[in-house]
């Protein structure tokens, strides 16, 4: 039983939430800013994150389990290599979906995250086909991320400000960059597979520097954010070392050495995205 917990919690990758739900979170301690603080909206924007993230792996691992099968850095994984069957990664699938839409429930009396629920599920599940046809497949995964602040807010406020956009681009940029980077490792087996992607397209030095800008990208939206959102000199200097940590992170990944990707795109993003929350929190903190 236990055992085959650790095997779902390791195929969806729960420890990468960490990606995704601080800014979630950090939505909402601007939107609290406004909007009453009610336990179950909090608890409401956790389940949501948690449920929907896991559905999409899931769905993920299913449809590309015969890729991961043939590449040998994702032979080894759960579906492949039999730890898990296809009718229980199916079954946790359809339940981790069917939570997600009745955990919308909890921010009644507004309706807006149940009725976007099932849209943008479909959304959601819809990225693991994308690298089958386009080459801007990092950009759906991005922009699948970049939801959950626009999300969190409106489950929070039932409208939409300049505030959760900028903060979703930011999100946008970064996942899409990063993805970029993590492709690069699999740019020969994309070729021979039909697989699409920047790197497979334009080949890993073009493609590092497109990471490069999308990352530009980010910085300039933490930056309208500072202003858009009156926060204080403390996101700024978060701003500033999340700056510097991009800057690492590109240092570390080169197209002659691609040995140091998965330090990048685990510890080097896992910083940035609780850093930004911590700060973000401590800011409006200082500003009450």
């Amino acid at each position: 039983m236990i055992r085959g917990v650790r095997h779902f919690l390791e195929l969806i990758r729960f420890s990468h939430t960490v990606f995704a739900l601080p800014f979630a979170l950090l939505a909402a301690v601007l939107a609290w800013r406004e909007a009453p603080f009610r336990w179950q909206d909090l608890c409401g924007i956790l389940l949501c994150m948690v449920c929907a993230r896991s559905a999409a792996m899931a769905f993920n691992r299913l449809v590309d389990r015969r890729i991961d099968a043939a590449n040998p850095r994702t032979s080894k994984r759960h579906l492949p290599a039999g730890l898990l069957s296809v009718p229980a990664v199916v079954l946790f699938t359809v339940i981790s979906s069917a939570a997600f839409i009745a955990s919308t429930l909890l921010f009644l009396p507004n309706r807006w995250p149940l009725v976007l629920s099932i849209p943008v599920l479909l959304f959601l599940l819809g990225y693991s086909f994308a690298k089958r046809f386009t080459v801007w497949c990092h950009y759906w995964l991005s922009a699948a991320l970049m939801l959950s602040p626009v999300a969190a807010w409106l489950a929070l406020t039932g409208t939409l400000t300049w505030t959760p956009v900028l903060l979703a681009g930011a999100v946008y940029f970064w996942v899409g960059g990063f993805d970029i980077l993590y492709a690069c490792q699999d740019v020969e087996f994309d070729r021979e597979r039909g697989l699409r992607s920047v790197p497979a397209r334009w080949g890993v030095d073009r493609a590092l520097r497109m990471a490069l800008w999308s990352h530009v990208g980010t910085i300039a939206c933490l930056l309208a954010l500072w202003h858009q959102a009156a926060l204080g000199p403390v996101f700024l200097t978060g701003v500033i070392l999340v700056a510097m940590l991009l800057a690492y992170e590109h240092w570390l990944v080169r197209p002659d050495d691609l040995t140091r990707v998965n330090v990048a795109f685990f510890q080097v993003n896992a910083i940035i995205s609780l850093g930004l929350l911590g700060v973000g929190v401590v800011d409006v903190w200082l500003g009450r």
